[in-house]
């Protein structure tokens, strides 16, 4: 007998947004335009937005990686953007959304997914994944699954 009850579909896609091979991750090099920048990656624009500090934001898009990228903004913890809890799953839709529209391959990756649940696999991250009990928010998934909702409206032709 498991230890937890998971209320997670059995079909749900279980994916890692640190993944640079994952297509729907927040690490995978797909380089957009957002914000007046060219950002290399998802994750260096999320912990670029942190910061109101555009000296900041710049340190972190020039990161040479996103792992990197994701170490420098997690480091000024008391700098971050007084906003930062209400606006982050924004700042994260935004990124993920515009990728997604620069990118086509992305975007019918994502749509490709179907009906089927989206969970991000991260045994430690209870907001963004599930967590190791899988009672998490799965804030993530559900950015993900919102965009492949709109995705498939403008693919359908309703805004």
């Amino acid at each position: 007998m498991p230890l937890f009850q998971s209320n997670l579909p059995d079909d749900a896609v279980f994916l890692s947004r640190s993944d640079d091979t994952q297509l729907l991750g927040t690490f995978i090099p797909y380089s957009f335009e957002l914000d007046n920048a060219l950002w290399p990656t998802v994750e260096h624009y999320y912990q670029g937005l942190k910061f109101n500090c555009k000296d900041k934001q710049a340190l972190i898009r020039l990161a040479t990686s996103p792992a990197k990228a994701r170490k420098m903004g997690r480091k000024r913890h008391k700098s971050f953007r007084k906003d930062w809890q209400q606006v982050r799953e924004i700042v994260m839709t935004r990124a993920i959304y515009i990728r997604c529209r620069t990118y086509p391959i992305l975007a019918e990756a994502l749509i490709e997914t179907g009906e089927r649940m989206l969970v991000e696999n991260s045994n430690y991250d209870y907001h963004w994944g599930t967590g190791r009990d899988r009672r998490g928010n799965n804030a993530y998934g559900k950015v993900l699954m919102n965009i492949r909702s709109k995705l498939v409206q403008e693919a359908n032709g309703n805004s």
